[in-house]
C-alpha cells in the first residue's frame, strides 16, 4: 500500500509539474528565434559531401574533450564530413584550432533549444539535405568513446533494411531510437515528414517538454510518415543475454565462501535479477544504462556519460565497468578515466 501511494504521489507531481511548467514554456519556445548562432568558421557558403555527420557538443568553460576530438576523426575517416555545432556560446581558442583540423564547419551557438534546437540550426543554415545529400547523422557529447574503431559500426547502417538507424532502442515512454546518434537515409531525408518535424522543432527551455516531443517524438514522428526505423544494438537481443546460463553461473560462484560475501558479486546478480525481473513483467529498460554490461560484450563502442558520472537510475554493477572496457574491449579505460577526474563529485570512478 504504501508503494502504491508514493507511486500516486510521484504521478502527481509529475503531473502539476508538467502542466504548470509545459504551457509557459512552449509560449517562450514560440516567442524566441530559432536560429541562435553567434559564430561561424568558415564564413560564406560550405561544400559538404554526400554524408554528414552534425555533432553536436555543451561544455560551459568551452572545451572539447580529447575523445570527442576521436570520435569526429573516425566519422570523418569513414567518410562522413563533420558539422561541430555547440551550445556553449565560445570555445576556447586552442579548441577551434583542433575542430579546424576536422570539420567542414564549426557552428558556435547561444545555450538555447537543447541538442534538438542546435541541430535545427545547423540543417536550416546549411540548407540541408541538399541535393546530393545521401545522409545525416545526429550526433552528441553525451557518451564516452568511441572504444572501439567506428568503422564496422558505420557500414552496418543499411539503408535498404530501413530508413533511419539509431544504435540502440526504448520502449520508456514509447518506443523510440535513443537520440545521442541517429543516421537517417536518403529516403527519409527527403520524406516530408523529415521536413515536417524539423520545422516543428522550437527552443522550449523545458528539458520534459524536449524529451517527449523531440527525443521520444522524432520516432514516432518518423513512423507515422511512413518510414522504417531500426537499432545496430536492437532490445530484444540485449536482453536475452540476461540469460539463465549467466545467472546460474554466478549463483555456482556463489557456493564458495567468498563468493557468497564478496559485495562485486552480489551486484553482478542482482542487475541479472533486475533485467530479468523486467522482462518478466514487461517494464521498458534503458539500454544504454540497465544493459550497459549486455551492450559492451556485443561491441558498443560507447558507454553513456550520465551512467559514469550520475547513476541515475541505480544500475547495480556499473562498478564493473573499467573491468569490461579492458578485458572484454580490449580497450584502455584511461581516456574515461581522464575526464571522470574533472566530473565526479563525492564517488569513486
Amino acid at each position: 500500500m504504501n508503494r502504491r501511494f508514493s507511486r500516486a504521489i510521484f504521478a502527481l507531481l509529475r503531473f502539476c509539474k508538467w502542466y504548470s511548467t509545459v504551457p509557459l514554456g512552449r509560449l517562450i519556445g514560440r516567442l524566441r528565434p530559432t536560429r541562435q548562432i553567434v559564430k561561424l568558421w568558415p564564413e560564406g557558403d560550405i561544400a559538404l559531401a554526400a554524408k554528414v555527420a552534425l555533432f553536436m557538443h555543451f561544455d560551459g568553460r568551452g572545451v572539447v574533450r580529447g575523445q570527442l576530438l576521436e570520435y569526429m576523426r573516425e566519422l570523418k575517416a569513414n567518410g562522413r564530413d563533420v558539422v561541430f555545432v555547440s551550445n556553449a556560446g565560445h570555445i576556447r581558442p586552442e579548441a577551434l584550432v583542433a575542430l579546424q583540423a576536422i570539420c567542414a564547419c564549426v557552428i558556435i551557438r547561444k545555450n538555447i533549444g537543447y541538442d534538438f534546437g542546435a541541430w535545427r540550426d545547423a540543417l536550416e543554415h546549411l540548407r540541408l539535405p541538399r541535393a546530393d545529400t545521401e545522409e545525416i547523422i545526429f550526433a552528441n557529447d553525451s557518451v564516452f568513446g568511441p572504444l572501439l574503431p567506428l568503422g564496422d559500426t558505420l557500414r552496418r547502417l543499411d539503408y535498404g533494411k530501413a530508413d533511419i538507424w539509431g544504435l540502440t532502442e526504448s520502449w520508456q515512454v514509447r518506443y523510440h531510437l535513443q537520440s545521442f546518434f541517429l543516421a537517417f537515409g536518403p529516403r527519409a531525408i527527403r520524406a516530408e515528414a523529415f521536413g515536417e518535424f524539423w520545422q516543428s522543432v522550437r527552443p522550449v527551455p523545458v528539458k520534459a517538454y524536449i524529451v517527449k516531443a523531440y527525443e521520444i517524438g522524432v520516432t514516432q514522428a518518423m513512423m507515422q510518415g511512413g518510414l522504417s526505423c531500426a537499432a545496430l544494438w536492437g532490445y530484444e537481443s540485449l536482453v536475452k543475454l540476461a540469460n539463465r546460463a549467466e545467472l546460474e553461473k554466478l549463483i555456482d560462484e556463489d557456493e564458495s565462501e567468498i563468493g557468497k560475501a564478496d559485495p562485486i558479486q552480489i551486484t553482478r546478480k542482482l542487475q541479472i535479477l533486475r533485467i530479468r525481473d523486467g522482462v518478466a513483467r514487461r517494464v521498458a529498460l534503458n539500454p544504454t544504462s540497465d544493459l550497459w554490461r549486455q551492450l559492451l560484450i556485443s561491441g558498443f563502442p560507447f558507454i553513456k556519460r550520465e551512467l559514469l558520472r550520475d547513476n541515475p537510475t541505480k544500475v547495480e554493477d556499473v562498478g564493473d565497468w573499467v573491468e569490461v572496457v579492458r578485458d572484454t574491449l580490449g580497450a584502455d579505460p584511461e581516456p574515461i578515466m581522464h575526464d571522470l577526474r574533472g566530473m565526479l563529485k563525492g564517488s569513486a570512478p
